[in-house]
């Protein structure tokens, strides 16, 4: 039996037993099985190379194969260790520590979990706990995690089936500079985004909100890059209305954007920071809530009501020290800035010579194309946007797609080779994709 055959045997065995995620099962994304990889490429078993231009789920910041975080893990399994949620073991210690050294200056004690929605369910759990307040503040085009507290905070177009949800959400808007919320040009911006969120708090009354939530920037529902200083003005109307400020770093972080985590661009410290996917690089289940010292202090005295069977688990605990020390030992955010600007360059290139792309934006190796029908800003047709999938598909390119949005988010590790064939790739796609 050929490698293909006995694939499509496994997809088939897996699809009677186990669900696809985001899908009707008998419409699943078609699968594929990947055997090995290294950097920005793994292979599958049908023997085909492709190019990650999606970081696997926007997790894979090291890329496949990464020697320290395979012999890391192999080790910390080797151990067997079990642990109870209060142990004390090496790496819990030493997680903490480093996630107190690469996050902004003032986050102080972490809380460790498994997945970037639990994370966002915690800070929110502490942020209520602390100000004795229920509302929280999110955006209209934002994206916090699948569990069902996390969808309805999420202005997400999936939470819609559960609704009504989390009770006390409410919304303000994004840094959509393309289709920008008050109507004004990017040379005449004056942050009246942020400006927004202001009016949403005076309105509500601030002394009955708990916390604000935003991703560093926006991911998965649009890479929106904010203008510089709208992280500053946001921190400082927070501080003013007296109302915590999380910092959603849970797509963002790890370098993604060519610093450590988005905020760092503006030099601003939230009240609270999540993150996961780049935490662990994505060879382990991992999320953390990094908290200032005011925050931490409530819990000196107060219960902290947030807990976990896996509670900092041993094996993520190992996974988090390896991937911060192999990002600080490639110094890997500061190559993703540069590498960033390669991959800008590039789709720039793409977005004058392609009239099917409306808008290229992103920052690091975060990347979106906004696809509109030429000369207009409407959406990309649908009838397109499938071919488009099927080419990229026959020309090994994994990246994520939505709606009329093709995102590109490569490995930090990836080379420079590796962008310039990605591109080729992305572009003859595109150039297929229109009949």
């Amino acid at each position: 039996m050929s490698d293909a055959a006995k694939s499509a045997g496994l997809d088939q065995r897996q699809r009677a037993r186990v669900f696809s995620t985001w899908s009707a099962q008998n419409r699943p994304t078609p699968p594929f099985e990947i055997v090995g990889g290294f950097g920005a490429r793994f292979t599958t078993a049908d023997g085909a190379d492709w190019l990650d231009f999606g970081s696997m789920t926007w997790n894979a910041n090291l890329g496949h194969g990464h020697p320290r975080m395979k012999a890391a893990l192999a080790e910390a399994a080797g151990r067997g260790l079990l642990a109870y949620p209060s142990s004390v073991f090496p790496d819990k210690v030493r997680a903490g520590e480093l996630l107190a050294e690469v996050t902004p200056p003032g986050l102080e004690r972490s809380f460790i979990c498994l997945s970037g929605a639990e994370a966002n369910e915690n800070a929110v759990k502490m942020a209520r706990l602390v100000t004795g307040r229920q509302k929280v503040v999110a955006r209209t085009r934002s994206y916090h995690g699948a569990t069902l507290a996390m969808l309805s905070l999420s202005g997400d177009p999936r939470r819609e089936p559960f609704e009504p949800g989390l009770p006390g959400v409410v919304r303000t808007v994004d840094p959509y500079c393309y289709r920008c919320p008050v109507g004004r040009q990017p040379t005449t911006c004056h942050h009246e985004c942020a400006d927004e969120l202001e009016a949403v708090l005076t309105r509500e009354g601030a002394d009955s909100v708990a916390a604000v939530i935003m991703e560093g920037i926006v991911g998965a529902n649009g890479v929106f890059v904010p203008p510089p200083g709208y992280w500053r003005k946001v921190r400082d109307i927070c501080t003013r209305h007296g109302v915590l400020l999380i910092a959603d770093e849970v797509l963002s972080g790890f370098g993604r954007t060519g610093r450590w985590f988005a905020v760092d661009h503006d030099a601003v410290t939230p009240d609270l920071l999540t993150m996961a996917k780049g935490l662990t690089g994505g060879y382990a289940p991992g999320g953390a809530v990094m908290v200032t010292d005011a925050v931490a202090r409530h819990f000196d005295e107060n219960v902290l009501l947030c807990g976990l069977t896996t509670y900092a688990h041993p094996l993520t605990c190992a996974a988090i020290v390896a991937a911060i020390e192999s990002y600080r030992d490639g110094e890997l955010p500061a190559r993703a800035a540069l590498l960033g600007d390669t991959l800008g360059g590039a789709l720039g290139v793409l977005a004058r010579t392609r009239p099917l792309v409306g808008e290229v934006r992103g920052i690091g190796l975060l990347w979106a194309l906004e696809l509109v029908e030429p000369g207009t800003r409407s959406p990309l047709n649908a009838a397109a946007l499938t071919r488009l999938a099927a080419a990229l598909r026959r020309r090994h390119l994994h990246v994520h797609k939505r709606e009329n949005l093709v995102y590109l988010a490569p490995p930090l590790v990836a080379t420079e080779a590796d962008l310039v064939e990605g591109t080729a790739r992305l572009a003859a796609a595109l150039d297929e994709s229109l009949p």
